[in-house]
C-alpha cells in the first residue's frame, strides 16, 4: 500500500512509503478485535471493591438470647447480616478482571485493525515533527493544516518526543503513543491515526526482513 508524506503544511513532500499489505491490507477479523478490545478495558478496571463480613463489622460477639423457649426467632449476634450494621453476605471482593489472550490473537487483532483504518483511508504519514520547545499553538495548528483538527487523532512516534508529547497532552481530542506500545483499542478508539514518516518506515523495513 503506496502512501504519501505529508509536510506539516498539509501537502505533498514529494515522497512516498510502501506500507505491508500482510499488515495494512489483510481481509480483516472483526472477532478477535472485539476480544482483544474487550481483554485491554477488563485490565482497566481496578477490581478493588470491597464490603465487610460479619467477621470483620465491628460488634459483640455474644448470643443475643437463648436458642429456644423465646417465642421469637433464633438470632446470633450483632454482627448477624440481617441486623442493621452487620456483614454482608456473598458481597464483592477484591479481584482482577483481566483475562488471558494469546499473542497471535492479539497481533490478528491489531493487523486487523490496521487493516480497517487502511480501508477507511483513516492512515495518515507525515513527516516527523521537531520542537524546539512545547507549543500547543503551533501543533494545533499543523492540525488544521492536515484538516483533522476535530478529528479524535492518534499520533504515533518510533521514540518518545518530549516536546511533541507537551505540546499535544493538552488537546482532549488528540493523543500520542509509541510504536511498540501501540495496541487494537488504541487504534479503533480514533479516527484517524497519524503515522510519523520514522514510524511508517518501521513498517516498511520489517517487512522487507521478513
Amino acid at each position: 500500500m503506496q502512501v504519501d508524506v505529508l509536510t506539516i503544511k498539509g501537502k505533498k513532500s514529494g515522497r512516498s512509503i510502501e506500507l505491508p499489505e500482510e499488515i495494512f491490507g489483510t481481509e480483516p477479523n472483526n472477532h478477535v478485535i472485539y476480544l482483544a478490545v474487550k481483554q485491554y478495558l477488563a485490565a482497566q478496571r481496578q477490581g478493588t471493591h470491597k464490603v465487610k463480613t460479619r467477621m470483620e463489622v465491628q460488634g459483640s460477639s455474644k448470643k443475643l438470647h437463648r436458642q429456644k423457649g423465646t417465642g421469637g426467632s433464633r438470632k446470633g449476634n450483632l454482627r448477624n447480616p440481617l441486623y442493621k450494621g452487620g456483614g454482608t453476605i456473598f458481597g464483592p471482593k477484591p479481584h482482577s478482571w483481566d483475562f488471558k489472550l494469546n499473542r497471535k490473537v492479539k497481533d490478528l487483532a491489531k493487523i486487523s485493525a490496521l487493516s480497517h483504518k487502511a480501508k477507511e483511508n483513516a492512515i495518515m504519514v507525515v513527516e516527523d515533527i521537531n520542537f524546539d520547545s512545547p507549543k500547543t499553538s503551533q501543533f494545533t495548528a499543523i492540525l488544521k493544516s492536515l484538516n483533522i483538527d476535530k478529528k479524535k487523532v492518534l499520533f504515533v512516534t518510533p521514540e518518545y518526543n518530549e516536546n511533541l508529547h507537551l505540546s499535544l497532552r493538552n488537546i482532549p481530542y488528540v493523543g500520542s503513543s509509541l510504536l511498540a506500545d501501540i495496541n487494537t483499542y488504541d487504534i479503533v478508539n480514533v479516527s484517524v491515526l497519524v503515522l510519523s514518516e520514522s514510524a511508517a518506515k518501521v513498517f516498511s523495513e520489517e517487512a522487507v526482513e521478513a
